[in-house]
């Protein structure tokens, strides 16, 4: 026997008596927390540098074991919370994955630091459990704006941190520490916040709107989310998930590799300061309080007007924006304008990250766990490899400028490397954008049954019945 949902249909943020509603601004600070932590050291890379003595690569190869760890976790959490639930696995998550960034506060040596990199690397898996908590906690009519406000809420811990963390050290520091360890006190600070949210996740959160995933079993009144082998099969079978992973690593992916680059290309290209250009990128960064929640919005109004097609084509529709925008972008050579489609692309690039998840949570309500997790470990592939491509172009660039202009003393040798950096980033990026301009037209493979649509119709009548009813 199945139980009946209480699922919400609106997004009533102040309702803090509606469970769906205190479940969202729960998990939404705890990603928040998790991504603040996760990225809470990238601000004391100088002083960790010098502290530990690391070279140019133990510092590169510390960025992609973070992102590394990531990926396998965020395969591994959504399957866990298909078969114990998200409170637990959020719980255990925050708590566990807080002990590496206690202890990166506590390392000696730049192999201990790499440790640590890689296992705080697993928190980033926080994202999967956020997506499938509002998932399970919101009608299909909601849905999309739920998930997409969550992540792009939480996603603000990753650029929150360039303003948080200095400010934690500055609190430290007016209590007598150094200022060259101050770092390490304000990693230990952010773990401890990390694992006290655990607790609070524990406390304060249930599984589903009708209850916990052991309690509802004991009743026999279980949700329909598979736990069985054959399950999991059906979802590695599918091909929408495939494409939906692609699209991810085209949206997020390129988001991350995008702005992890932007900084120094707006110095080479556009002769910027450091400081503006650094301004620049987290100003973008923080439109995610409202660029994602704009796409799971649109998601869920194409979503009313032409059902799940109509989810598919927006996201079909405002990947191709992305990639046009980023492809322009690419071959401005004026400030002004170069502005306007950045600002353009970080607008559709996390309104296509918003509209990925207003699709993923129709594709198999029996697994939402696991395509979640398959879905998001596809945005750090998609980092992952979008960075090396720019990495790679860029350091064959640089050397073969510095080679040829050795004999023309430093400052020229400067002003070739940058050029040539500037280039091979903005070759790389034009390409980049054509990817993913290609990946949004494989959207339009992404098909639903005719079964789908109407369970759809009428799990969402059933849910309005139940909030008329509780009026």
């Amino acid at each position: 026997m199945e139980t009946q949902s209480k699922k919400s249909t609106t997004l009533k943020l102040t309702d803090l008596k509606s469970m769906p509603i205190r479940t969202f601004w729960i998990t939404s600070i705890a990603f928040f927390i998790c991504f603040f932590a996760w990225f809470g050291i990238v601000p004391f890379m100088p002083d960790v540098v010098k502290d530990l003595g690391l070279t140019p690569e133990q510092k590169w190869n510390s960025i992609i074991l973070a992102v590394t760890g990531t990926v396998f976790a965020r395969l591994l959490i959504g399957k866990l919370c298909d078969k114990y639930g998200p409170r637990l696995c959020y719980t255990y998550l925050l708590i566990i994955g807080a002990i590496p960034v206690i202890l990166l506060g506590f390392v000696q040596t730049p192999t201990q630091f790499l440790v640590c990199r890689l296992f705080i690397g697993f928190i980033g898996a926080s994202f999967v459990i956020t997506q499938f908590h509002t998932s399970i906690m919101f009608a299909p009519n909601i849905v999309g704006t739920a998930n997409a406000t969550s992540a792009g809420w939480g996603n603000l811990g990753g650029g929150a941190n360039r303003l948080g963390m200095p400010l934690i050290a500055a609190a430290v520091v007016s209590f007598g520490v150094a200022d060259e360890i101050a770092w390490r006190y304000s990693m230990v600070i952010a773990g401890v916040i990390a694992m006290l949210m655990g607790v609070v996740y524990y406390f304060f959160t249930q599984d589903t709107p009708e209850g916990n995933f052991a309690q509802l079993k004991e009743e026999g009144r279980m949700p329909t989310i598979k736990k069985d082998e054959e399950g999991f099969m059906s979802v590695l079978k599918d091909y929408r998930v495939w494409i939906l992973f692609v699209v991810y690593g085209a949206s997020f992916g390129i988001e991350l590799t995008v702005y992890g680059t932007m900084d120094d290309y707006l110095q080479n290209t556009f002769g910027v300061s450091r400081s503006m250009a650094g301004n620049l990128v987290l100003s973008f960064a923080l439109m995610n309080i409202f660029a994602r929640t704009l796409g799971g919005f649109f998601g869920d109004r194409f979503g009313k007007l032409k059902g799940l097609r109509g989810r598919v084509l927006f996201l079909t529709m405002i990947l191709a924006v992305e990639g046009v925008m980023l492809t322009i972008f690419s071959t401005t050579t004026s400030i002004a304008f170069g502005m306007i489609f950045l600002i353009l692309f970080s607008l559709s690039v996390q309104m296509a990250e918003g509209a990925t998840f207003s699709v993923v949570p129709f594709i198999n309500k029996k697994a939402i766990g696991s395509i979640s997790g398959i879905v998001g470990a596809g945005g750090n592939v998609g980092a992952f490899m979008a960075a090396m491509f720019l990495k790679s172009k860029s350091s064959v660039a640089e050397t073969a400028a510095l080679a040829t202009n050795s004999n023309l003393g430093e400052e020229a040798m400067k002003a070739a490397q940058a050029a040539a950096a500037s280039g091979a980033v903005s070759s790389g990026y034009f390409v980049i954008g054509g990817f993913v301009a290609v990946t949004a037209l494989t959207t339009l493979a992404i098909k639903f049954s005719t079964a789908d649509e109407k369970a759809v119709k009428e799990e969402l009548k059933v849910e309005l019945a139940f909030a008329a009813a509780d009026k």
